[in-house]
């Protein structure tokens, strides 16, 4: 029985390297790779072997007959993928297979992050070069994205963990955590005992919608929201509050609907997941019954990878809200895109001024914007309006307005910044200095801060790829200088310089403790909600 590749699909596409027959498309090296929701597998030319299933870090390809739970339908969409693209290439050496030559000396990379950008990259140096590697961390724990990003009810995903954590232990890896470059130590202090730096530090901002009234308690971040329900040490219990019945989302791309689907998920198959204790008690009181997602134009520019909304929980109504834009739009959706996959939904007369009713509803409605937020101590309503005519806006009585409008990157202490694109100003992860036009020695970007915030947690590893192939490509040309110190004196020069440095055996001690903690309560783990905890775990704590 053939292999199908199912929502978790994260297209780091290490199952294309291990396929014996070429039958997992696109790959890196095929225009639609960096369009397509997710791999697919060729129910024709699979051969059964399971290597895929072996490769994948989030267990995403499983066997036809296997799929269970609502998941039967990937095994359609992998089939129909090939009904659309009956002819392709025979295979070919992959994107990460050529590293364009050896590298002719050893250097020393320091690498600021600890997630999915900045693992990929230490990963590649590891397995490619004789690279040392130090790995820098503001927090305590490593992960980024995977920790701190992905919705606790995507358990597959979290399981990149594993693949990271090889990085982390690497015997040419040294990690140096709490500390963070730019508030504690400078880029200078780094350089000074590293060749290379590269910064894989994401884009943690997100867009205001710039509208009277966003100021008001109950008017959300999608970020702070992500960060609050996954235990980040960065966002207080107390500074997420979600209150009413109707909860309104401006955005309709995959954050959008994981907290959509979050907030109408029956609380007890959240108990079961690694959301933080302070959220999954403040999800047990809520009286959500409607979530309402607001796109600016039409289904055909909604921004969500199907898998995301076909694997949507049971016993929740989604609908699309019937205007004109939405009737002709989704009349005439081209076969394959997210227009088409609305289409089949119910288009319905909605009427958001009145109150939601009983059962639980994802409303998406596009064509809108929100043009003023209400209320005196708290958001009491919305105003939305037809994109572009806020003369016929309408009011919306919501409790919780979140804006999900993508992230935006922040300035990098000692780096050039484009306040334009949000993102360090590079040529194939070179950083460029704008005045000169000429790169920046020895300093690197990768992820999300080098190319703004687009593509899911494999997309990092081709960017990872590109970024160390121009490390060794002027490593070999003579182009990054020698360190004037030491990578050996770095540590003890951080660890005078910063109070409470955490090494890599307190960190998995802290790790340690949390599985501990989980397995108390059935649960995959239990965040530590505070630095300070963490600390004093860790101190206490010994991993063998």
């Amino acid at each position: 029985m053939a292999y199908a590749i199912t929502q978790s699909c994260c297209k780091d596409a290490s199952c294309v390297s291990v396929c014996p027959v070429d039958c997992i498309h696109p790959t890196p090296d095929e225009p639609d790779f960096g369009t397509a929701d997710i791999l697919y597998v060729d129910p024709q030319a699979c051969i059964d072997c399971g290597a895929c299933a072996d490769a994948c870090p989030v267990a995403a390809p499983k066997p036809i007959d296997l799929l269970r739970g609502g998941e039967e339908v990937f095994a359609q969409l992998n089939a129909a993928y090939y009904e659309q693209r009956p002819e392709h290439e025979a295979p070919r050496t992959h994107t990460w297979d050529e590293m364009g030559g050896d590298l002719e000396r050893q250097l020393t990379v320091a690498i600021v992050g600890t997630g999915p950008a900045a693992a990929y990259t230490a990963r590649e140096l590891l397995l490619s070069t004789d690279a040392r590697i130090t790995m820098i961390d503001r927090l305590p724990v490593p992960g980024g994205l995977v920790r701190g990003g992905v919705a606790p009810d995507h358990t597959d995903t979290k399981k990149f963990s594993g693949i990271f954590h090889w990085a982390y232990k690497h015997p040419r890896t040294t990690m140096i955590m709490n500390v963070e470059v730019g508030r504690d130590i400078t880029h200078e202090d780094v350089l000074r005992h590293h060749d290379v730096v590269v910064y894989g530090v994401g884009a943690r901002l997100d867009r205001p919608l710039g509208v009277a009234g966003e100021e008001l308690p109950g008017v959300l971040a999608a970020p702070t929201v992500v960060g609050w329900y996954n235990g980040a040490l960065d966002v207080p219990a107390a500074d997420v509050v979600i209150e009413g019945d109707r909860v309104v989302i401006v955005g309709n791309g995959n954050v959008a609907l994981d907290l959509a689907r979050l907030l109408l998920e029956d609380p007890e198959v959240l108990a079961r997941t690694d959301m933080a204790d302070h959220a999954l008690a403040a999800f047990r009181n809520l009286d959500v019954r409607e979530v309402v997602l607001l796109g600016r134009r039409g289904p055909s520019y909604a921004a969500f990878t199907r898998p995301e909304l076909l694997m949507m929980p049971p016993g929740i109504d989604v609908v699309v809200a019937r205007d004109g834009l939405a009737e002709a739009e989704l009349a005439e959706a081209p076969e394959g895109s997210n227009a088409e996959v609305l289409a089949r939904l119910p288009l319905v007369d909605v009427d958001l001024t009145a109150p939601p009713g009983g059962s639980r509803r994802l409303v998406f409605a596009f064509g809108r914007q929100v043009v003023e937020v209400e209320g005196d101590a708290r958001v009491e309503a919305v105003r939305i309006s037809p994109t572009g005519v806020p003369e016929q806006a309408q009011t919306v009585p919501c409790g919780t307005l979140i804006r999900s409008t993508g992230h935006r990157g922040a300035p990098v202490p000692g780096l050039p910044f484009d306040e334009a694109t949000r993102t360090v100003p590079h040529r194939e992860g070179r950083v460029i200095d704008p005045a000169t036009g000429e790169p920046v020695p020895g300093t690197y970007v990768v992820g999300w801060i080098k190319r703004g915030a687009t593509g899911g947690i494999g997309a990092n590893r081709t960017c990872a790829h590109e970024t160390v192939t121009s490390i060794v490509a002027d490593a070999n040309a003579g182009r990054i200088p020698h360190a004037p110190r030491s990578r050996r004196t770095f540590g003890p020069f951080v660890r005078a310089t910063v109070g409470q440095v955490v090494g890599r055996r307190r960190m998995l001690a802290i790790e340690k403790a949390e599985e501990r903690r989980g397995r108390e309560q059935g649960r995959p783990r239990v965040k530590f909600d505070s630095v300070e905890e963490m600390l004093k775990v860790s101190a206490m704590t010994s991993v063998h």
